[in-house]
C-alpha cells in the first residue's frame, strides 16, 4: 500500500511540476519587483504569451508527430504582411474579415507545402522548415518592400487590442486555440494518431494509419496558427512588418519542450505548452522589471531549453531501466 501511494505521489509530482515552477517563478520575481504581482501586469503577461502559447500549440503538434517547423516565426511575419495590407483597405468598407483571412491564408498554405514535401517526398523536416523559412520572409521582404505597411483600419486593431466582456481579445483567442487544440490531441482519432506516428511512426502504419496525411495535417495545422498570430501580432502592434517573428519558432519550441513535450516524438499536452509559454512570458516580464538586457534574456531562454530537454533525456532514461 505504501509503494502504491509512493508511486500515485511521484506522478501527482511529475505531472504537476511545471506548474509549481510556473508559481515559484512568479513568486521569486515578485520578490525582487513588488509591482510584478499587481493585477494588471499579470494580465500583460498572459498577453505577451499568446503569441508563443498559439504557436507553441502548433508546434506541440507537429513535435509529436516527430518533426519540427522552424518556419513559424517567418510565416508569421509574411502573415503579418499580407493581413496589414487588407487591414488598411478595410479603411475603405473591405470587411475585416478579408484581412484575417489574408493573413491564415498565408499560414495555411505554407503549412501545406511543408506538410506535402516532408510527408510525401520525406524531406527533412529540419532542412525543409529552414529553407521554407527563408522563402516567407524573403516573400513578405518582396511584398512589402521591407517598409512596415501602416494605416490599417481601426476596427482591425481593435482584433487584439479591444475586450470582450472585460477581458483581452488576445487572452480569449488564447483561451479559444488551447480549448481546440485539447479537444484535438486528447478526444479525437486524430490526436490518438499524431502520437501513434511520434511514437513509432512503422508500426502506426503498419496499423492501417495513413502517416503521410496526419503528418500533413499536424503541418497544416501549424501552419494555420502561425498565421492567425500574424494577424494578431499586426493588429497588436498597428502594422505589418517582415521582421516581425523574428525567433518566436525558437519561443515556440521552448514552450513546448518546457511544458513536457518530447524532441523524439510521442509524447506531450497542449496544457503542457499552455504553462510553458507563461513560463516564459513571466521571464520575459520580470527580467525587463529588473532591467534585464534582451541578450542576457536569450541566454537564459536557451538555459531553460537546454535544461527542458536533460529532464526528458532523463526521465526516459528511467523509464528504460
Amino acid at each position: 500500500m505504501a509503494d502504491i501511494k509512493s508511486l500515485m505521489m511521484e506522478k501527482f509530482v511529475r505531472r504537476t511540476a511545471i506548474i509549481w515552477v510556473l508559481l515559484l517563478l512568479i513568486i521569486g520575481m515578485t520578490f525582487f519587483s513588488p509591482m510584478f504581482i499587481s493585477p494588471g501586469n499579470l494580465l500583460l503577461v498572459v498577453k505577451q504569451s499568446t503569441i508563443t502559447g498559439i504557436l507553441g500549440i502548433g508546434m506541440t503538434l507537429v513535435i509529436i508527430t516527430g518533426g519540427i517547423d522552424l518556419s513559424v516565426g517567418a510565416v508569421l511575419a509574411l502573415s503579418s504582411v499580407c493581413s496589414a495590407m487588407f487591414g488598411g483597405l478595410a479603411a475603405q468598407q473591405l470587411p475585416i474579415i478579408a484581412a484575417i483571412l489574408a493573413g491564415v491564408f498565408a499560414g495555411l498554405l505554407f503549412g501545406i507545402i511543408n506538410g506535402l514535401i516532408i510527408s510525401y517526398l520525406n524531406f527533412p523536416s529540419f532542412i525543409m522548415t529552414l529553407a521554407t523559412s527563408m522563402i516567407a520572409r524573403g516573400i513578405a521582404k518582396i511584398l512589402c518592400n521591407a517598409k512596415p505597411v501602416l494605416g490599417i483600419s481601426d476596427s482591425f486593431k481593435n482584433l487584439a487590442n479591444g475586450f470582450f466582456l472585460g477581458i483581452p481579445n488576445l487572452a480569449v483567442c488564447f483561451a479559444i486555440v488551447f480549448a481546440l487544440g485539447a479537444v484535438l490531441l486528447n478526444k479525437t482519432v486524430l490526436g490518438s494518431r499524431f502520437f501513434a506516428i511520434g511514437g513509432n511512426e512503422i508500426g502506426a502504419r503498419l496499423s492501417g494509419v495513413n502517416t503521410k496525411r496526419v503528418k500533413l495535417i499536424a503541418y497544416t495545422f501549424c501552419g494555420i496558427l502561425a498565421g492567425f498570430c500574424g494577424v494578431l501580432m499586426t493588429s497588436r502592434i498597428s502594422s505589418g512588418s517582415s521582421i516581425t517573428g523574428e525567433g518566436y519558432e525558437l519561443n515556440a519550441i521552448a514552450a513546448a519542450v518546457i511544458g513536457g513535450t518530447s524532441m523524439s516524438g510521442g509524447v506531450g499536452t497542449i496544457w503542457g505548452t499552455v504553462v510553458g509559454a507563461l513560463i516564459i512570458g513571466v521571464i520575459q516580464n520580470g527580467l525587463d522589471f529588473m532591467n534585464v538586457s534582451a541578450f542576457y534574456q536569450d541566454i537564459i531562454k536557451g538555459v531553460i531549453i537546454i535544461i527542458a530537454v536533460l529532464m526528458d533525456l532523463n526521465s526516459k532514461n528511467k523509464k528504460s531501466l
